[in-house]
């Protein structure tokens, strides 16, 4: 008897242990949760953007005689200049135009008086803007003035409250943007060394964790290219509709198409859309007509259709799949779930498949 009970008390000392430790490992699992949570968006696109520039890092480090840390520091480099320097071209064409404008108007006031500019304006938007003031001058009495005051004041609190959450929104993108490149920087350097370390670490059989990240990076790779590629066609796309409806600077509107691709909520369709309430503003009704039937018809649906076959040349699932993973996705996660909806459905099918393989078909 007091040898067994020596045996229980070790089988029950070394439970409570397995069992706190457990405890503690469920804790630092939340802990860390919590810390990573607010970087999470950063630190997947900086996994996917590894995982997409991984053989560009090998090459350019044996091109630069094992040097990764430079290697590394000239793709994140072009990572920064692919992101900014199209934005920053984009911006100074605005401005460009912008400036254009305004000493166009300045000059024509000087010269012309307001009658002389409201003549230069499309005969629609002139009729628009001569009703618009007579319909302002016919009741500028002092009630409506008072009226006018009042609702600006009203809703000089909520434009303020705007502008104050626009510029969040700008910083926030600003620092995620930081985050990402630094740990895109990270993993280009270290990338290797921790594959090996979670494949010495985690609990699964040898070859199983660098199967799940190879079908990861194949999986994010198939994204980023898909992405790119649709929102090409649908800039291609939308040129066509531009130049068909002679629209004013019709590569600059495809530019921007081009950019609004990658935006989910918005998409390509809703910029052709604008330039057709361009031309629909500026006397041109059977063109913007033309251009908004296109831009729902053509471009609005490319998205639908190049997207999923693209992705299902580099994932090992049907095109309906596809399809649903990035509506789900999207739903779920919001813009960042075009990128785990694809990787949850990837996740989950090389786990079952890894499953039949060695734990089924090894019983048989």
């Amino acid at each position: 008897m007091p040898i067994e009970s020596d045996q229980d008390a070790r089988l029950n000392r070394a439970l409570a242990r397995r069992r706190f430790f457990v405890t503690l490992l469920l804790l630092a699992t939340l802990l860390l949760a919590l810390l990573v949570r607010p970087l999470a968006s950063a630190f997947l696109l900086s996994a996917v953007l590894a995982g997409v520039l991984w053989p560009l890092q090998c090459k350019l480090t044996r091109g630069l005689r094992d040097r990764p840390q430079l290697a590394a520091g000239v793709l994140v480099s072009l990572t920064v200049l692919a992101l900014i320097g199209p934005v920053a071209g984009l911006s100074a064409f605005v401005i460009d135009e912008a400036s254009q404008g305004a000493s166009f108007v300045a000059d024509t006031l000087r010269s012309e008086g307001f009658e002389g500019l409201l003549r230069k304006l499309p005969d629609s938007a002139q009729n628009l803007v001569r009703t618009s003031l007579a319909t302002v001058k016919a009741h500028a009495g002092g009630a409506v003035q008072k009226s006018v005051e009042s609702k600006v004041n009203d809703q000089a609190s909520k434009v303020a409250a705007a502008v104050g959450g626009a510029l969040a929104a700008t910083w926030d993108f600003v620092f995620q943007s930081v985050m990402m490149l630094i740990a895109l920087f990270f993993l280009l350097t270290h990338g290797a060394q921790c594959l090996a370390w979670l494949d010495d670490t985690l609990p699964l059989r040898s070859g199983q964790t660098r199967e799940l990240l190879h079908e990861f990076k194949r999986t994010s790779y198939a994204v980023v290219v898909s992405t790119l590629v649709t929102a090409a066609v649908q800039a291609i796309a939308a040129l066509l509709g531009y130049l068909i409806a002679r629209v004013p600077h019709p590569i600059f509107f495809a530019a921007v198409t081009f950019f609004g691709a990658f935006i989910p909520a918005i998409g390509a369709a809703s910029f052709t859309l604008l330039a057709a309430l361009i031309l629909l503003i500026t006397g041109h009704p059977y063109f913007a007509l033309f251009l908004a039937i296109w831009a729902l018809t053509v471009v609005g649906l490319v998205d639908n259709v190049v997207k999923p076959l693209v992705l299902r040349g580099g994932m090992d699932m049907p095109g309906a799949v596809v399809f649903f993973a990035l509506i789900g996705g999207l739903s779920a996660f919001g813009p960042i779930g075009l990128l785990l909806g694809p990787l949850t459905v990837a996740f989950f099918v090389v786990l079952m498949r890894m499953y039949k393989r060695d734990f089924v078909s090894a019983k048989d």
